[in-house]
């Protein structure tokens, strides 16, 4: 191992960052910008997104997900995110989402990083939502209203106080100690309030902004809970076999996307709603980068709730790992290996 800056003309040498280091290096405002200059890039159609590949070995206890990418140009890259998805390792303490996000140069093919994905996937799928909310939710939008406790809450959390001025929060799991735990780490570094409660229908009702961020398999969010003029952020669900909305709320909600691809594909929140006939197949208004590049107009009144369903694409890890690499560079930050 070498310090970050020696040259070595003899060797290849990769940049390992550590889940700490890619922390500090993709704080969430500088995340969220750049989140909206690869979703618009998208919307270009500048960018090579492929599906994700997703295997689900007979036995195991989660499934494993390869999500490759690429940006041409005059400094190309190529990025891959391979991530394990095992819904039961919170009750172990451990972030559901586990894997590395490898940065490769797009003119020679080499290998340049190493990042930890689940720090690279908590911080770019909260600012995602962070661009959405601030594309669709209302601006006086403030009363929050987050389901789930665990690594993505806490992210989102941050990302929506980023884009919008909270007035409260509120915060309901399964398991109620882990919403009182989640109040209790948070709330001395917010100045607004974090109360822990029971239920998911009395942490949604009156709120005007939404997260669900659960490992859960069926409907957690009903449409009867949700307020005229809500924001709904929808996180948890990126397969399509499991959902954290019914098929009303879907219904009910103007629709916007990450990408209509994926979502065709893998997003369950829709397509069980399209299964049970709550919704046509062009019930989906836009992708984000449309609406970035004006392309397609977002809420169009206060009283509309606006859904976007969060699925996570490659190019969100590529455009972070990129900054991450340059934070890391520029500030002499993380170890250089040969290899």
């Amino acid at each position: 191992m070498y310090d970050l800056g020696a040259e070595r003309s003899d060797v290849m040498s990769v940049l390992i960052l550590t889940q700490a280091e890619v922390e500090a290096l993709l704080p969430m405002p500088e995340c969220i910008e750049r989140m909206a200059e690869v979703l618009s890039a998208l919307g270009r159609g500048e960018l090579h997104q492929p599906l994700r590949m997703v295997t689900f070995p007979p036995g195991a206890a989660g499934a494993m997900a390869l999500m490759p990418s690429y940006r041409g140009g005059a400094s190309a890259a190529l990025g891959l995110k391979i991530v394990n998805v095992f819904p039961a390792n919170p009750a172990k303490q451990l972030d559901a989402h586990q894997g590395a996000v490898l940065l490769f140069s797009g003119t020679t093919g080499q290998l340049q990083a190493i990042l930890n994905a689940s720090a690279v996937t908590a911080i770019r799928t909260a600012a995602v939502s962070g661009v959405a909310t601030r594309l669709l939710a209302r601006p006086d939008a403030g009363d929050l209203a987050i389901v789930g406790a665990g690594v993505q809450a806490r992210s989102h959390l941050e990302a929506m106080a980023c884009v919008r001025p909270l007035r409260r929060v509120r915060v309901a799991s399964r398991d109620l100690d882990h919403a009182r735990r989640f109040a209790a780490e948070l709330a001395p570094r917010f100045d607004f309030p974090i109360e822990p409660l029971a239920s998911v229908e009395a942490a949604v009702r009156g709120a005007d902004l939404v997260v669900t961020a659960t490992n859960a398999k069926t409907p957690v969010l009903r449409s009867e809970w949700i307020a005229p003029g809500a924001h709904i952020n929808a996180v948890g669900s990126s397969v399509p076999n499991a959902r954290e909305l019914d098929g009303a709320t879907v219904a009910a909600a103007a629709l916007f996307v990450d990408r209509r691809e994926s979502t065709i594909h893998e997003a369950g929140d829709y397509l069980f709603a399209l299964r049970e006939g709550a919704i046509g197949p062009d019930h989906i208004r836009a992708e984000l980068g449309e609406l970035l590049l004006g392309q397609a107009s977002g809420r169009r009144s206060d009283s509309e709730i606006t859904l976007f369903k969060s699925l996570g694409l490659a190019v969100e890890d590529l455009a972070a790992a990129e900054h991450v690499y340059q934070n890391a560079r520029s500030r002499g930050i993380g170890r250089w290996v040969e290899f």
